[in-house]
């Protein structure tokens, strides 16, 4: 069942990024970054087996930023998909000061919740360093390399070319820098290295399957169904 669980994460995470550019414009993909980064931050800490092998959950949701930046770069430019990158940087900074002062708080004898947060929580300082330093490079890797190829091919019909060719070489220094950080010395290094090929390949799928929604994205902003 897990297969078809990942397939519904896919489509809720489709429609949700596209639902909120349709309701806000750019301002639901500045709100959608910090959700797209914390709740991955906090999926991957789910091992599961997929497809066969050992994976961690979170792939689809963070592969989503990348989407949000790339809509961003293609109908508003460069500065305001950095701006969504800024503003998902100082999102998970917060999320794992603030959930980590909440940990220091002796919990009251009627409460239940303190052990699994603390479970939850306590690692997130190794995580969010991981996914921090990750997230800045590969995000701004994305950015750049994205302006790159439509510099390169600006026709709408090579949108594909450019959301490709950015995205998945990101996708692999994120992947790359996030795990080493984050698992190395966790996990067997059997164990490691199929998270660490899997994290790349799901997030790969995910950019693969994502092109059509920034061709849609492209045209509703065109016919100016997108809010400014």
């Amino acid at each position: 069942m897990n297969e078809l669980f990942w397939a519904l994460l896919l489509l809720i995470n489709f429609g949700a990024i596209l639902f909120i550019y349709r309701l806000f414009g750019k301002t639901g993909l500045y709100a959608w970054t910090p959700i797209a980064v914390i709740i991955a931050n906090i999926q991957v800490l789910k091992t599961i087996e997929l497809f066969g092998v050992v994976a961690t959950l979170g792939n689809i949701v963070y592969a989503t930023s990348f989407l949000a930046t790339d809509i961003l770069s293609e109908n508003h430019g460069k500065k305001e998909a950095r701006k969504a990158v800024a503003i998902g940087f100082f999102s998970l900074i917060v999320m794992t000061v603030l959930m980590n002062v909440a940990l220091q708080f002796t919990p009251h004898s009627s409460d239940f919740a303190h052990e699994s947060l603390s479970t939850l929580f306590s690692i997130m300082p190794r995580i969010a360093l991981a996914s921090l330093t990750a997230y800045l490079i590969s995000q701004f890797h994305d950015i750049r390399a994205y302006h790159f190829w439509k510099q390169k091919f600006p026709a709408t019909r090579y949108i594909w070319l450019r959301n490709n060719a950015s995205t998945m070489i990101s996708q692999l220094l994120d992947s790359l820098v996030f795990s080493f950080i984050a698992f190395w010395g966790l996990f067997p290094l059997d164990v490691f290295l199929e998270i660490l090929i899997t994290t790349y390949l799901l997030k790969w799928l995910v950019a693969a399957l994502d092109t059509p929604l920034i061709y849609l994205a492209k045209r509703m902003h065109s016919q100016g169904q997108i809010p400014e």
